[in-house]
This record gives structure tokens, sequence and C-alpha cells, in this order.
């Protein structure tokens, strides 16, 4: 039996308090929150992008946001990722043209490589079935012949 994981994620961009000036103040602290998430996600992927460059193993904060915690399978883990960057033509955002951008570059040097995850009991008993196949078709066949003495009777035994 085979399960699959489907996820789609939004990161809408960094999120400017200044646009939010006029906002309630619970506004504001969703705000934070999401940038430390997207901070730590950066992070996460700057990591993982030397990582592959330097061939060296070193310590991915993966538990430091939600965010990061959720998508580790996707951003370095076992599976398999396509990740979208989106930028606005607007003169307005070049800054967050450009972050985007230099976010996806890094992440881009990230390389999965996707393994089936099988349980080892189930593993197991799918290895044996594929050892004991050939000698169970010769016992269903040593089954359907009948047990007769040597000579021939109407049954043809």
């Amino acid at each position: 039996m085979l399960h699959s994981k489907l996820q789609l994620v939004d990161l809408a961009g960094s999120e400017r308090l200044s646009y939010f000036v006029d906002e309630a103040p619970q506004r504001e602290k969703e705000c934070i929150d999401i940038n430390k998430s997207l901070f730590t996600l950066r992070q996460v992927i700057t990591m993982l992008a030397e990582a592959q460059k330097t061939r060296r193993q070193t310590y991915i904060p993966y538990r430091d946001s939600k965010l990061t915690s959720l998508l580790c399978q996707g951003i370095g883990g076992n599976s398999f990722t396509l990740m979208i960057a989106c930028v606005s033509p607007s003169d307005r955002n070049v800054e967050e043209n450009v972050s985007t951008l230099m976010y996806a570059t890094r992440a881009a040097y990230i390389a999965n490589e996707p393994v089936r995850n099988q349980d080892p009991k189930l593993r197991a008993i799918a290895q044996l079935k594929v050892r004991v196949a050939p000698e169970m078709g010769r016992a269903k066949w040593e089954n359907l012949r009948p047990n007769c003495p040597r000579r021939t009777n109407k049954l043809g035994c």
C-alpha cells in the first residue's frame, strides 16, 4: 500500500508593517509572526543550499518555526518539490522582487533524493512472498492431482 502527501503552500511574501499602520494590534502581531517564520525558512533554505554546495552535513533548524517543521519533507527531505516564485511588474516592489529572486536562486541549489518509504515489516513480507511464489505454484499443482494408488481406475488415477 502506498501513501502520498501533497502540500500546497502560499508564502505570500514578507508582511510589511508600514502597509498596516491603521490596523488592529492583532494584525501587527500576526505580521511579526509571519515574518519570523519566513526568516526561519530563509535560514533553512540558505543552510541547505550551502550544505549542497560544500557537501557537508550541518544542523538545519527545521523546528525553529511551525512553517519549517511542516515543510521539512518538502524543502530538504524525501519528496519531490516544486517552488514557484512570483514577482510583481510594479516599480514600487523592486526590493521585494530582488529578494524573491535571490530566495528562489538559493532554493534552486537544494536537491532532494526521493525514496519510497516502506514499513520494514511490509517490505519483509513482500520479499518473502516473492521468494515463496514459485514454491506455492508447484504446491498448488501437486495438490490438484489426486493421491491415488499406482493402478488406474475409472477416474484415471
